[in-house]
This record gives C-alpha cells, sequence and structure tokens, in this order.
C-alpha cells in the first residue's frame, strides 16, 4: 500500500469561553490536522498541537514519503528525522511534532487496512471505558457563555458538571497573580463536592519557590491529588518536594533527569510531542520502569483525542485520568463530535484505526479561522494587551 499524498491544514480550535491561566487568558488552540492518502484511497488521520508543523508537513516531509509503503513506519522516521538525539539536541520540537502527527495518520491506516480499532494493534484492551478529568478556571464571556469570574463561580460550575454528568474528577488552573484567589476556588469545590472530588491543580510554573512553599501546607489539607509544575524548573520542584507531600507533574518529558532528580512523579504528555505513537509506548514503558506515572494533556481536537483512548485503552500504566477540555470545546473536526465524558469516562472507540471521522465541513470552517484570524494568542491579557507577564507572578 504505497502513500499518494500527505495534507496538513492549519487549523484553530475555539472554546467556548476564554480560560484564565498564567499569561492571561486562552481562547482556543491552533492544531496541524494530517491526512495521509494511500493509492488504493485510504485516508489515515493525525493531528499535531501546532501550526507550525503543517508547513514542514506540506513541504520536505510530503515529498519524502510519496511512493513509500504507508506500513513501514520505522522507514518513514528514517526519512523524516535526523539521528533521534541529534533532533533533540537542536531543540527541533516541530519537526518532531509533525513527524508525530504523520505517524499517528499512519498507525489510523494500519487499523483501517486491517479492519481493527488501534488498541488492538497495541496488543489489546486492558480497559475501554477510559478516565477524564473536567477542567475548571475563571472564564471570560465567550459568544454564547458567560464565563467565571469568582472563585464562587467556578465552585458553581464544577457542582453542575457533578449533577448533569456525574464528573468527580476535576482538574483546573492555580495560577492567579495573587493566589489566594486560587485557592478559595480550590477550597469552596472541595466544600460544596466534599471528599468525594478528586482535584488536581496546574499552576503552570506561575509561582516562586517560597510563594509554592507557603501554599504547599493549606492543599495539602485541601486533599489536592496533584500538582502540575507549581515552580519554574525541575530543581525548585525537587526543593519544594521537602515540603510538600503532594505528588508533582510536568510536561518537561527528560525522563533520565527525572530519575535523577527523583521528580516529577508523573509525566502528562502527547504522543505527536514525543514523535509518534511507537515512541509514547517505549517511553510509557520507560516511566513504568522508573516508576512514574503518565498521562495525556488536553486541546485537541477529536483525532489526538481518538489517539489518547486507543493508547489508554491498551496500556495499563496510565492510571491516572488524562485531562479534558472537552466540555469547553462547542466543536470538532470529526463527524462524531467532541468526547462527551460521563461519570468520568470515555468509551475508546470501536472503529477501524482511530474510529473517527473528518468533518470536511468543520475542518474547513475551523481553517478559515486560522486564516483569518491567524493561531489563536495564548499569551493575551486582557488586562495589558500589548504586553506578555513574566513569571513568577508572585
Amino acid at each position: 500500500m504505497k502513500i499518494r499524498g500527505v495534507t496538513a491544514t492549519p487549523i484553530n480550535l475555539r472554546l467556548e469561553a476564554p480560560y484564565g491561566w498564567v499569561f492571561g487568558e486562552l481562547d482556543g488552540f491552533s492544531q496541524t490536522i494530517v491526512e495521509v492518502e494511500t493509492e488504493d484511497g485510504l485516508i489515515g488521520l493525525g493531528e499535531a498541537p501546532t501550526p507550525a508543523a503543517a508547513a514542514i508537513i506540506n513541504g520536505v516531509l510530503a515529498e519524502r514519503l510519496v511512493g513509500r509503503d504507508a506500513f513501514d513506519i520505522a522507514g518513514a522516521e528514517h526519512v523524516c528525522l535526523p539521528y533521534w538525539t541529534g533532533v533533540q539536541s537542536i531543540n527541533d520540537r516541530t519537526r518532531i511534532m509533525a513527524f508525530g502527527a504523520i505517524e499517528m495518520a499512519l498507525w489510523d491506516l494500519r487499523g483501517k487496512a486491517w479492519k481493527q480499532p488501534l488498541y488492538q494493534l497495541l496488543g489489546g484492551a486492558v480497559r475501554k471505558d477510559i478516565p477524564f478529568t473536567d477542567y475548571f478556571s475563571l472564564r471570560g464571556d465567550g459568544p454564547d457563555v458567560k464565563g467565571e469570574t469568582t472563585p464562587e463561580e467556578v465552585a458553581d460550575y464544577c457542582v453542575e458538571l457533578h449533577q448533569t454528568h456525574g464528573t468527580t474528577f476535576f482538574e483546573g488552573k492555580f495560577s492567579t497573580e495573587d493566589p489566594n484567589v486560587s485557592l478559595r476556588m480550590v477550597e469552596l469545590i472541595r466544600e460544596k463536592l466534599g471528599d468525594e472530588a478528586m482535584i488536581r491543580i496546574d499552576s503552570n510554573q506561575a509561582y516562586s519557590l517560597a510563594t509554592a512553599r507557603r501554599l504547599a501546607r493549606p492543599l495539602e489539607g485541601l486533599g489536592v491529588r496533584n500538582w502540575e509544575d507549581p515552580v519554574a524548573t525541575i530543581e525548585e520542584m525537587r526543593q519544594l518536594r521537602q515540603h510538600c507531600s503532594i505528588p508533582f507533574s510536568t510536561h518537561n518529558i527528560d525522563i533520565a533527569r527525572a530519575m535523577d532528580l527523583k521528580v516529577p512523579d508523573a509525566f502528562v504528555g502527547n504522543p505527536t510531542a514525543h514523535g509518534g505513537i511507537g515512541r509514547l509506548l517505549r517511553f510509557v514503558g520507560a516511566c513504568e520502569h522508573a516508576g512514574v506515572d503518565f498521562w495525556c494533556y488536553s486541546g485537541d481536537s477529536g483525532i489526538g483525542s481518538a489517539a489518547y483512548l486507543h493508547l489508554c485503552a491498551a496500556l495499563g500504566w496510565i492510571r491516572e485520568p488524562n485531562q479534558s477540555l472537552f466540555r469547553m470545546q462547542p466543536m470538532d473536526v470529526t463527524e462524531e463530535g467532541p468526547f462527551s465524558p460521563r461519570n468520568n469516562v470515555v468509551r475508546v472507540p470501536e472503529g477501524p484505526g482511530l474510529g473517527v471521522t473528518l468533518s470536511r465541513k468543520n475542518l474547513a470552517a475551523c481553517h478559515r479561522d486560522f486564516v483569518e484570524n491567524g493561531p489563536c494568542n495564548k499569551y493575551h491579557d486582557p488586562a495589558k494587551p500589548g504586553t506578555y507577564r513574566r513569571l513568577p507572578l508572585n
């Protein structure tokens, strides 16, 4: 089965309302959707978490892949990426993610050609109901949704998620300039939902070591399950460990460093950030050997999210819930629409490959948004437009 063509389309995937985080407000994510078509007419789907991947894919990578065997994933990597250590040493993350999205599409093609869901190609399922958190944060107003602007409104939003969808797994932004505002959010969620609620927080490196030390004790008292990137560096995280029993997680995927410094306790990643599904399988195996947890992060369309679902179905070591912004995404590029957790879980798709179908209409709309408005600005500070926040915030 030969590759006929490779197409990459940059898109904007808007949220229903902009959420507050360390750098201001974020109203959506800019991704790249990849299609790999074979001479037989099959199309495999992939996704990269950056629009910059599109130019790389539509340029040199597509040229190198046309005419090659679609099942030869190792050969595809060999012609698309330099020696792996060399790519990492020059920090060429966009090229890695670009190939990772292609590699995801090649796995999707395998499943479609062999009429098997991806999790079967990965060895079968140890679970089919995949746990996810629902997300909370201070939010601005969206086109059709009024955001939550106070800790009280955020807590009420979480109560509504619990009552409507059975949610008891929550994760939220803990990165306000005044950390007491974020602390109040967590206090109210715990007060309103009780000990049944699992609460994880993400500070996105917002705080100094001194501030994080001060916050550690009250957060421990609130039973916080995990604290993502509380401080700026892994070295500071190691120092914070002396004052805090809460597990830490990070997007920094340097496992050798983590084993040496004994932090973090978990990595939060994306298959394409590792260079594809095959490399993520090996990375999670290394995490299991090292006793470091792993789960997937949020912000993808249904294509990337479907890959998460299949990986979590097949890999027993992914024990903790993945992050989810599904509830905040009003539209998706798949016909199936955004996944919707019920009682904290999403069922893995049973169709061949990733098990999702591309919506041409929605893809065109999301691409038009990107062309007309440019990529989503994740650094927009509504209080001081045109400037950038400096860390630490406190």
